[in-house]
């Protein structure tokens, strides 16, 4: 069998890589005759203090390296790809799956499914484990490797199988015990699909998974998301006030129990059920540190108090402004709440709110992530803007000033005839931006 080549990008100036001689276009093969599937093998064989790597040269010349360093040393190289693999994609077709509801005609990388265990350590992506094989979990566990997030949504087999469309999908409690008997911490997540994985069965997913409570970190409840290019696709329905309202009642109802004998809440609801209910955020308490706010369990209670205590901070003044903000329509009340508080200390900035309706992906998608520049630029085209427009970061691509639908920051600026300014998630930056902490 050929073996698994890993190219170098880059060697770091004054590093064991560079007094050996390595450049880039080199090729490592293997590690103390270990060969190197991805970043984790690589990482776990350099840590010895004595290394033989056999490299075949740019040139095609397969030469033996003998490395003597401090243990846990880096080499400094680096290689073409962070995973020194390709990514792994999704073998399910799960009846959900938000992929699955996007509309033709957009950019390539948008219809990857991963399903790639490397991510969740690497990125914290919830993963199904579907893909996984006994070498996998083997790895895991021999490299330690955590935290590792699940996609459960189900731990009963049969409906687990039906939900990812996968006939070996119902495995599922015996890999998460597995790990769990290695002392692997995990997270988990639940896309609840009405009349499908709720009720009762929601009831024995929740009991089931904490019954691996330590190693099972927590366990976050999202509903699905719907947009309107379903043709085709499983027939869902959207969870109305209130569904959403004995959701929560569920859970709560689970968060006790688990409080009074485990002493965590364990199961945590995002924040859209609270705006689907119609009630308010809980107390920052309630949400035990937030572990899972990249799942948008916290993030707008997050948020909230981050303002205030900026707020707090500050003595607030006469200084005039006029600005705007665009955000979906999820977040919309809280930010209209907070634009009141920030405007209540500084009277003179005029802060006009606007929400923007997803008509690209259809209205039922209410997440500020999922906007996109023409549906941004179709609501604000005659709106009042002021001197500036704020944005969500979440509503560029991760490392390009590029939306959704291909529309660039500056296009999105030239069309407004407004300067557009991005707002991270933070409250701090939320509250210096629109002030302008340079103006006095």
């Amino acid at each position: 069998m050929k073996k698994q080549l890993h190219v170098i990008t880059a060697v770091e100036p004054g590093s064991i890589a560079e007094e050996c001689g390595l450049e880039p276009g080199d090729r490592i093969a293997e590690i103390n005759g270990n060969e190197i599937e991805d970043i984790f093998d690589y990482q776990y064989y350099i840590q010895d203090e004595f290394l033989n790597v056999l490299v075949l040269t740019k040139d095609d010349e397969e030469c033996m390296l003998e490395i003597e360093k401090e243990e846990d040393e880096d080499l400094g190289i680096l290689f073409e790809s962070s995973l020194m693999d390709e990514y792994h994609s999704c073998c399910n077709k799960c009846i959900f799956c938000f992929i699955d509801q996007m509309p033709p005609g957009m950019r390539e990388t948008l219809y990857f499914k991963d399903d790639d265990s490397r991510l969740s350590f690497l990125q914290g992506n919830y993963i199904t484990l579907t893909n996984m094989k006994e070498k996998d979990l083997d790895r895991i566990i021999r490299y330690h490797l955590a935290p590792i997030n699940i996609s459960v949504h189900t731990t009963n087999p049969e409906l687990r199988c039906q939900m990812l469309h996968n006939r070996f999908a119902g495995d599922i409690m015996d890999k998460i015990r597995r790990l769990a008997d290695a002392e692997i911490p995990m997270n988990s997540q639940i896309v609840l699909c009405k009349g499908i994985n709720d009720g009762e069965e929601l009831d024995r997913t929740i009991r089931e998974l904490g019954d691996f409570l330590p190693f099972m970190e927590s366990l976050s409840v999202v509903p699905v998301g719907l947009t309107k290019y379903r043709e085709n696709l499983y027939n869902l329905e959207e969870f109305t006030k209130e569904d959403a309202a004995k959701v929560l009642e569920q859970i709560h109802g689970w968060q006790e129990h688990f409080k009074e004998t485990r002493g965590t809440s364990f199961v945590h609801a995002s924040d859209e059920w609270f705006i689907l209910a119609g009630q308010d955020f809980p107390s920052e308490e309630y949400y035990e540190g937030y572990g899972q706010l990249e799942n948008g369990v916290g993030m707008m209670r997050l948020l909230i108090t981050e303002v205030e205590n900026r707020l707090e901070e500050l003595e607030g003044d006469s200084r005039k402004r006029k600005v705007s903000i665009a955000t979906a329509k999820l977040a919309y009340p809280t930010i209209v709440n907070l634009a009141r508080k920030i405007q209540k200390k500084y009277p003179g900035i005029e802060i006009h709110v606007y929400c923007i309706m997803n008509h690209f992906f259809g209205e039922k998608v209410t997440v500020s992530g999922l906007l996109t520049g023409q549906d941004i630029i179709a609501k604000l085209k005659e709106q009042e803007l002021g001197d500036v427009l704020f944005l969500p970061a979440n509503v560029l691509k991760a490392d390009e000033d590029i939306f959704l639908d291909d529309i660039s920051l500056k296009e999105l600026s030239d069309s407004l005839q407004v300067p557009v300014n991005i707002i991270q998630s933070e409250g701090e930056d939320f509250v210096n931006k629109i002030i302008d902490t340079d103006l006095r």
